[in-house]
């Protein structure tokens, strides 16, 4: 079977490498970061290890805008008329 997915960059450039067919492409990643950076020309120095899949986000931390918990939303006039006048003082 050919390597088909992300593995562990055998050239040791990059943490991740994506491979397709059996070939390394110029897709990479760095913790969450992905990037394009092509193989070298020099022979990898070991053997892809395949990444297991990450898991799926659960959005267990997003909030929603009108959720109750987030608080009001309002707007103190006086205080911020107050706060920029003590900053030109």
């Amino acid at each position: 079977m050919k390597a088909q997915g992300w593995y562990r960059d055998p050239y040791g450039v990059h943490e991740d490498r994506y491979f397709s067919a059996g070939l390394p492409t110029k897709l990479v990643r760095d913790g969450r970061v992905e990037a394009y950076d092509p193989p070298p020309s020099y022979p990898p120095e070991e053997e892809p290890l395949e990444m297991a899949p990450s898991p799926a986000a659960d959005s267990s931390d997003l909030r929603r805008a009108d959720e109750r918990a987030a608080g009001p939303a309002t707007y103190a006039r006086n205080a911020a008329f107050w706060a920029a006048i003590d900053g030109i003082a």
